[in-house]
């Protein structure tokens, strides 16, 4: 796995009002929401077991720390005219 990725598994436990409860397999008294229930893959059911990897994006988080950068700089450079 790479520096920047985590990955865990899920149990998902149960769909309400459009909302994915899931639960930790490592530990199931730690519960999070995944809405909408779409973002689950196509046939996910109650009782399946779910791998969710999280990849943290370097390059995009760099673009937008230097966009917000230049908007902070242009208003700085505004407030001193």
């Amino acid at each position: 796995m790479a520096e920047d990725e985590s990955a865990f598994r899920v149990s998902l436990d149960r769909v309400e009002e459009g909302l994915a409860v899931l639960l930790l397999r490592e530990d199931e008294s730690v519960r999070f929401t995944l809405p909408p229930r779409s973002l689950l893959p196509p046939g996910a059911r109650e009782g399946d077991i779910l791998e969710v990897a999280i990849r943290r994006d370097v390059a995009a988080t760099e673009e937008a720390r230097r966009r917000v950068a230049e908007r902070i700089a242009r208003l700085r450079a505004k407030h001193e005219d």
